[in-house]
């Protein structure tokens, strides 16, 4: 057996191992959450997407992704081809990016972040996008935004090199900032799901058990996603827990009041909220004191509600599960937030914000920087990407009232799903699930005093 470096730490070792295969988790939970969310007809295409996807990318990152993240930087915005198939990536020797762990073990961590940051997008263009379109456009997302950026930021690339480094500790900037921008850009070029403005753009979920349920399990695994990115089993690892409780709890609490006070209290509010205080904490997570996860979390709650708001209802973009504010508005936002709470004294490679140390305007301004030039470049990489995609393949769905389970896959992820469709209202007219959905809760709100509408914002 080969001689193990004495700079592995075991303890330190099992924690990013386990920190991996939680991380690995949130990718059915995200699954399960947005299925639940999206009408049945389209099920079996969301949990196909993201299983798929999962298989793809990661196999990306074995192959090429690694190296051109963390090879030796080529001008600040790319990795070499030292690493490709990973080779030099050793099991018994530490990596220069993680100095306490085993250098393959580190690089299957950040496999995941590779694997699922695409995903992330399926629930802006739910419903609408081709599977062979949606192939293509995660494998050119994958190498033309989220290897540069992570290189940049994570790797040798330029905003590491900058006084003081970009700060994103768990993705912020690098997952849910270019995630979020390029969501926003999908769901402008493929436009409004019919109904749009029947539903307010808040279709009426197909299963919330299964969406409560995937929402449950991406808390629980956001652990693993945040503290897993302290490499280490010690104090940052704990005080990175605590800060993400802190942040989701106040911004699921803010989503409940806001839901409450326009309406009635929504669970679906409740949950998106948690998720919004999650995607925010994760780039400050292992910068701030957790005493301020609590200020962050209110902030990202408001700020995310108050996207959904300004985007779907008034704008009226279709965002379909509200990405493009729930992780990318959120990832900017914590990730601005450093440069106000970012202190030495919880993690000694950081730098100090403006209310600590020597009050420098600095940190902020290079958060700032990151976060528009990230935000911008993911915008614009992805519109072109989504054009060319469109005249190489069809872009969008046009039966949507088929549905793509049928259309792309041609399987049914519920034996009942077609039984609305027989069902006639007193004109003789067939029926479609929503419709029928739509009807049941009317007279269930007439019955019960109650409203007959669904909505994350409680509208």
């Amino acid at each position: 057996m080969a001689t193990i470096d004495p700079c592995i730490n075991t303890g330190d070792t099992t924690w990013v191992l386990i920190s991996s295969i939680l991380v690995l988790t949130m990718m059915p939970a995200l699954a399960f959450f947005e299925a639940g969310l999206l009408r049945s007809i389209n099920t079996v295409s969301l949990v196909t997407q993201i299983i798929v996807g999962v298989s793809v990318l990661s196999g990306m990152w074995h192959f090429f992704g690694y190296t051109l993240v963390f090879g030796r930087s080529l001008g600040g915005v790319i990795g070499n081809l030292e690493n490709i198939l990973m080779i030099g990536v050793d099991y018994n020797t530490c990596s220069r990016h993680a100095p306490n762990v085993p250098a393959a073990l580190y690089g299957f961590f950040q496999m995941m972040f590779a694997a699922i940051t695409p995903l992330l997008m399926t629930g802006a263009f739910a419903e609408r996008m081709r599977f062979k379109a949606y192939m293509i456009y995660i494998i050119l997302w994958e190498i033309l935004i989220y290897y540069p950026v992570a290189h940049w930021i994570w790797g040798d690339g330029w905003m590491s090199t900058l006084n003081p480094p970009v700060e994103d500790f768990a993705g912020g900037i690098v997952i849910h900032t270019t995630a979020g921008a390029a969501s926003l850009v999908c769901a402008l070029v493929l436009g409004q799901r019919k109904d749009f403005d029947k539903y307010d753009g808040e279709f009426p979920p197909s299963n919330l058990p299964l969406a409560a349920l995937g929402g449950a399990l991406l808390w629980t695994s956001w652990f693993g996603f945040n503290a897993g990115s302290a490499l280490s089993s010690g104090p940052l690892a704990v005080s990175t827990v605590v800060a993400t409780q802190r942040a989701a709890t106040c911004s699921g609490v803010v989503w409940l009041i806001l839901s409450w006070v326009r309406g009635k209290p929504s669970a679906v509010a409740t949950i998106n909220g948690v998720i919004a205080g999650l995607a925010g904490i994760t780039p400050a997570s292992g910068y701030v004191d957790p005493q301020y996860g609590t200020v962050i979390g209110l902030v990202l709650g408001l700020s995310s509600y108050g996207g959904v708001y300004l985007l779907k209802h008034k704008l009226r973009i279709d965002d379909a599960l509200d990405v493009s504010s729930v992780h990318g508005i959120t990832g900017a936002v914590g990730a601005f937030m450093i440069g106000f709470f970012g202190q030495k004294a919880f993690n000694s490679t950081g730098a100090d914000g403006l209310f600590f140390g020597d009050h420098s305007w600095r940190l902020l301004g290079v958060q700032t920087a990151a976060i528009v030039v990230s935000g911008v470049y993911a915008a614009i990489v992805t519109f072109i990407i989504l054009k060319v995609i469109d005249r190489l393949v069809k872009l969008k769905l046009s039966e949507e009232d088929l549905g793509l389970d049928v259309k792309d896959h041609g399987e049914d992820a519920y034996a009942w799903s077609h039984v609305p469709e027989i069902l006639l209202n007193v004109n003789g007219q067939i029926l479609d699930t929503n419709e029928t959905t739509r009807l049941l809760r009317s007279s269930a709100g007439s019955l019960g005093g109650g409203s007959s509408r669904s909505s994350y914002l409680g509208l």
